[in-house]
């Protein structure tokens, strides 16, 4: 019997774990490897069909704070170099636009926290993955920093009516969102209150909000990380 397709997740913040992404994808029959980038890294992406770049409170090249962001942009330079199916989220995202030759901004330009409607491209309903959010769908947000210009050759895949840069496409199969698809209405009734209305949000509000949303985000998120799923498992078939 062969062997599960395997996904590694590098986590970027102990409280940024792959959540629901990770039980999806093992429902799917995909075995989630978690490292946590501070635990170390592995140095490379053999044995592994997939690639998942989490979130956290980091710039790209934040090594101070984050020295093992230097081990995390080699691996992401290698799934380039493969075309490896690869999704990065949020800091994920600007990971890959960063190491691809892109332009990332601290604190720069809008906010986006809790429910964001993101609309497809046209580039993006055609795409494989992306598709599954449909025309627009209702997606968790929460980042200040921003990916102010694609790489070369990205193809932009989704904005939001604030953020243009919401999810692009390197390549076929490596993709950064800016959003969150493995962040639910839940999680979000979890983040840090005080931090939030020190930025003048009522977080009562983001949470009523994210929650009427929650049937609309689950059912998108759930294809799109299926979608995923159905690249990695490919990718594996196409590797034995």
């Amino acid at each position: 019997m062969a062997a599960s397709p395997r996904v590694l997740a590098v986590v970027n913040s102990p409280g940024s774990g792959p959540r629901r992404l990770g039980a999806w994808l093992e429902e799917s029959g995909v075995e989630v490897v978690e490292r946590y980038g501070a635990d170390g890294l592995p140095e490379t992406l053999d044995g592994f069909h997939g690639l998942v770049l989490l979130g956290g409170g980091l710039m790209p090249d934040d090594y101070e704070k984050a020295g093992w962001l230097r081990a995390e942009r080699r691996l992401t330079e290698q799934a380039i170099e493969l075309d490896l199916p690869t999704l990065g989220i949020c800091l994920g995202a600007q990971v890959i636009a960063d190491v691809a030759g892109g332009e990332v901004r601290a604190s720069f330009g809008p906010k986006e926290r809790g429910s964001t409607l993101i609309r497809a491209t046209e580039e993006g309903r055609l795409d494989p993955v992306l598709a599954a959010i449909g025309e627009a769908a209702p997606m968790i947000e929460n980042h200040e920093d921003l990916i102010t210009r694609l790489p070369p050759g990205a193809v932009l895949l989704a904005s939001s009516d604030a953020v243009q840069n919401q999810a692009f496409v390197l390549g076929q199969h490596v993709r950064g969102v800016q959003f969150h698809p493995e962040a639910s209405a839940a999680n979000l009734a979890r983040w840090n209150d005080a931090a939030l209305r020190g930025e003048g949000y009522d977080v009562a509000a983001l949470v009523a909000t994210a929650e009427q949303d929650d049937e609309a985000n689950t059912r998108a998120s759930r294809l799109l990380i299926d979608a995923f799923g159905d690249e990695v498992r490919a990718w594996a078939l196409g590797k034995q």
